[in-house]
């Protein structure tokens, strides 16, 4: 089954979508294509195998995939060289939330003469951006879980602070998005788990976040709902295409929801993400029912109207149990301190980090640093709030 969709850009859906990826090129009139994935993608068999059809399409196929997972300023950098070297017209992004970061970036910053900092997403630093020769962007998500294929934003760590930004500009949102559950087969149980967490996580903070948008109330309430008939079905079988389509879907429903806002969950995140280089929906998994309870007084309605669309026992117990259960069976760890080593952490430090993140502002119980603190300090050891 082929659909195509158009909120909050045209998304091409279905099994075997990644062969219309010509058609998309020649669609936005891209001649000269700039390929941009991980340096660990590129030598997959099936990204070869995408790479070999659509340079059936062009006399000329550029490749940029210098940079791995958390990427930094310079890799954009890098990529913006190659786009003005090769004088490219259009960007091609495949793999994750990396890869798709990264080609955004690349696409905006090929036209910028102020740095990239410029652009973080405060306040309206994006109005400095020149924004006429944007280059089109088609992107294909690998993973199921950043959604960075339906934002506006890119996720850069500025390496000279140590801080993951969030650059953001209206239109660095892909012109094309092809979701292929294809491509995501072949994806770990490992990865399936931690970013299929990436995706609920935000899609339920989006929910969760204070501002007034119940067309991503939606957004978020069925994209949980996705997420809950197929996660673990996913996990357990790999080759499960409608689990592996629904969990794509989810993923980029999640990214459009969060426009409403984020909250804790990521401010916590992000400068685990930028200082250790935790994957990004590991920690936001782990993360999850700290921030949740946390924040109990001023979400118990909400998490009562959750569980009431996914058939759950109205209460807020209730849904904290499927939360921790769920990561049980994906083998997600509990606390921070599983997968590395806090006794050397500077909490204050990394706290001030996460108040300044710009998720924190829609978080539904208003927090100061010292709260991010005591987020912390629980995650690592492993007790909830009551």
């Amino acid at each position: 089954m082929k659909f195509n969709w158009n909120y909050p850009t045209t998304v091409w859906v279905g099994e075997n979508r990644i062969k219309d990826l010509t058609i998309a090129c020649i669609d936005l009139g891209i001649n000269r294509p700039l390929f941009i994935t991980d340096k660990d993608l590129i030598h997959l068999k099936f990204i070869k195998e995408i790479i070999s059809e659509v340079k059936k399409s062009f006399k000329e196929l550029k490749f940029f995939s210098n940079f791995s997972g958390n990427p930094v300023g310079e890799n954009v950098d890098e990529g913006v060289n190659e786009f003005k070297k090769n004088n490219c017209d259009g960007i091609i992004a495949i793999g994750g939330g990396s890869a798709l970061d990264v080609g955004k970036a690349v696409a905006f910053m090929s036209c910028q003469d102020r740095p990239i900092w410029d652009f973080e997403d405060v306040g309206d630093y994006w109005k400095r951006a020149n924004d006429k020769n944007i280059a089109p962007i088609i992107a294909i998500p690998t993973t199921a879980g950043t959604g960075s294929e339906t934002g506006r934003a890119s996720a850069i760590i500025n390496k000279n602070t140590g801080i993951k930004k969030i650059i953001f500009h209206p239109k660095i949102l892909p012109s094309i998005v092809i979701l292929d559950p294809k491509l995501t087969i072949e994806l770990s149980p490992r990865l399936t788990a931690a970013t299929g967490m990436d995706a609920l996580a935000h899609n339920l903070e989006a929910f969760c976040a204070t501002n007034f948008h119940p067309m991503a109330d939606g957004i978020a309430l069925e994209g949980m709902k996705l997420i809950k008939s197929s996660l673990l079905v996913a996990f357990k079988d790999g080759g499960n295409i409608e689990a592996r389509q629904n969990l794509l879907v989810a993923s980029s429903m999640g990214s459009t929801a969060f426009q409403k806002g984020l909250g804790a969950i990521h401010s916590l995140s992000h400068p685990v993400n930028a200082q250790y280089n935790i994957h990004h929906g590991l920690s936001n998994a782990i993360f999850m029912p700290y921030v949740l309870t946390f924040n109990k007084a001023s979400i118990e309605k909400k998490i009562t109207s959750i569980c009431d669309y996914l058939g759950l026992d109205k209460k807020f117990d209730t849904f904290l149990s499927w939360i921790l259960e769920l990561r049980k069976e994906l083998a997600i760890p509990h606390k921070l301190s599983d997968v590395m080593d806090c006794s050397k952490i500077n909490l204050d430090e990394l706290s001030l980090m996460a108040y300044e993140d710009p998720s924190t502002d829609g978080n539904p119980r208003k927090i100061d640093k010292e709260d991010l603190k005591v987020m912390y300090e629980h995650s690592i050891s492993g007790e909830l709030f009551k």
